[in-house]
């Protein structure tokens, strides 16, 4: 099974259960998707929809991006993202999907970008081990032997200075917590990659057992 929704990251908090416990969330604005396309295996080759994700002005869209938005009644979106499936199927074009089709206590995975982290040493990007602290060994962060002498080269893989984050990554089997219709947004336990105002893909879990759409997102 698969079903997902796009979203945007608005931070983390804390909530309280009812026993008190309490349980750190990052919140996650979803704005009510729009299907702006169905692919079936007979047109396309496999099954998937096509969501959007907040309105983009026509001025900044291009015409393709304007009649493609158009087929589903609705504007360009700025965010578009495919959700492979046949699940997700039972939503039609022009479709909205919220938050409802995850249920409390459901496993899902959040797929965004991590913060950039710009030029960064082995140290911080790596975790390496830092050199001797004592006085007069001037070698302290240091990327260290680069290999032995006899290859003449530097060996593919060497962990090596460069840049850091700005790239995708998943968080996986995290809780769904709660879904807040009246504010249009997702409580997520724990922290899911990304800045502030970064988007955000959550979809079920794949390595663990999940329940299906609920049946009251298709109401």
């Amino acid at each position: 099974m698969a079903k997902g929704i796009l979203g945007k990251k608005i931070g983390m908090t804390q909530i309280f259960t009812e026993a008190g416990t309490l349980i750190p969330v990052t919140v996650i604005e979803v704005t009510p998707n729009v299907v702006l396309q169905k692919k079936t295996v007979e047109t396309d080759g496999y099954n998937a929809v096509q969501l959007g994700y907040l309105d983009k002005k026509e001025k900044h869209a291009t015409k393709a991006e304007t009649a493609h938005a158009a087929k589903a009644n609705t504007a360009p979106k700025r965010f578009v993202k495919e959700i492979a499936g046949e699940e997700m199927l039972a939503f039609e074009v022009g479709q909205e999907v919220k938050g409802n089709i995850f249920v409390e206590g459901e496993l899902v995975d959040v797929t965004g970008t991590s913060k950039g982290k710009g030029f960064q040493g082995i140290i911080k990007r790596y975790n390496a081990h830092l050199g001797p602290a004592a006085h007069g060994s001037g070698y302290h962060r240091g990327i260290g032997s680069m290999g032995s002498i006899n290859p003449a080269r530097i060996k593919p893989g060497k962990k090596m200075p460069g840049r850091m984050g700005g790239v995708q990554r998943t968080v996986q089997n995290l809780e769904f917590v709660k879904y807040d219709e009246a504010n249009n947004v997702i409580l997520i336990k724990g922290n899911v990659p990304g800045a502030k105002n970064s988007y955000v893909v959550v979809k079920n879990a794949v390595k663990a057992h999940n329940a299906a759409i609920n049946p009251a997102a298709l109401a």
